[in-house]
């Protein structure tokens, strides 16, 4: 049963990988013009935006660049007091309203999700699964994505 949970989850995210792809094309441009990440997660989810926040400030493989990066733990209400216009905010499983103050202050608004409502991110990355351990498998996958996708677009010649 678990296998067939899994199985829905990564081909809705191979589905939504137009979306992965343009969150991390924002992002890029966001890094390009000297914005950071701010990272936060409520509950467990404080603990992926610790890692999140470690692979890109400590990339793992040799000569990714490292990008400018912080954790605030469940703290998003520390989000206007640290971020700037040309910042990153990516909430995981955050509550609504949470991504508001970014939003109001021009920062890039990312939200990975399983059931939250967040209307105030630009881009929200949903990992469709009701089981919330498949849900933060999805939301794992998600973020590494998007580091791999965001080093993938600084290297490119390209602006976004």
């Amino acid at each position: 049963m678990l296998d067939r949970i899994r199985e829905a989850a990564g081909a809705a995210l191979v589905e939504d990988a137009g979306a992965v792809v343009a969150a991390a094309s924002a992002m890029s441009g966001r890094f390009r013009r000297g914005g950071r990440l701010l990272a936060f997660g409520r509950g467990e989810a404080a603990s992926d935006a610790a890692h999140v926040a470690v692979e890109f400030t400590h990339p793992v493989i040799v000569g990714k660049r490292a990008l400018p990066a912080f954790s605030l733990g469940a703290e998003p209400s520390a989000l206007p007091v640290l971020g700037r216009p040309q910042d990153i905010a990516v909430g995981i499983r955050p509550f609504d309203g949470d991504l508001a103050a970014a939003r109001g202050l021009g920062m890039l608004t990312v939200a990975l999700t399983a059931d939250e409502e967040c209307a105030q991110a630009e881009h929200v990355l949903t990992a469709r699964s009701t089981d919330p351990l498949v849900a933060r498998e999805i939301h794992i996958t998600m973020y590494h994505l998007l580091w791999e996708l965001v080093h993938v677009f600084q290297e490119s010649e390209c602006p976004e």
